[in-house]
């Protein structure tokens, strides 16, 4: 068997895992995180996070397979770990960009959320005070 194939078939199968054991960790652990960026809405976070895992596959899963093809043929055992090792390599970094993308983008949600929460007194104002009032304000200047 020419280990050109050896090396896609090697590649295709740690890309697949690899793809499919961070979409698991990112949806079971991103649950809870989604929940508190969606304000307790358990449905709305299982849906958000459904979605997401689903997109993670698509994008990696479509990139994994566009670049599959080998610009070379692999003649011995050493072509072939270094082809495996540069194939891998940005399939892992292409994986971590994509996450890091996911978590600023949620945690800017978050952020948000937690601003909108912040600026709602938490009780009602009961008086008004016109300008110049209240004990904090500079007394005022004398006249001439």
């Amino acid at each position: 068997m020419d280990l050109t194939v050896v090396a896609y078939v090697i590649y295709l199968l740690i890309s697949v895992a690899l793809t499919v054991w961070v979409a698991r960790t990112l949806s079971r652990n991103g649950r809870v995180f989604l929940a508190g960026v969606l304000h307790g809405n358990e449905k709305l976070a299982d849906a958000v996070n459904h979605l997401l895992v689903v997109g993670f596959y698509l994008v990696n899963l479509g990139f994994v397979t566009l670049y599959l093809r080998n610009g070379e043929a692999v003649g011995d055992t050493r072509g072939l770990f270094e082809a495996l090792s540069v194939k891998l390599g940005v399939v892992l970094l292409v994986l971590g960009v994509l996450h890091l993308g996911n978590v600023y983008v949620l945690n800017k949600i978050r952020r948000r959320g937690l601003m909108e929460r912040e600026q709602t007194p938490p009780v009602p104002p009961q008086g008004w005070t016109g300008p110049g009032g209240g004990p904090w304000a500079a007394p005022a200047a004398p006249k001439v």
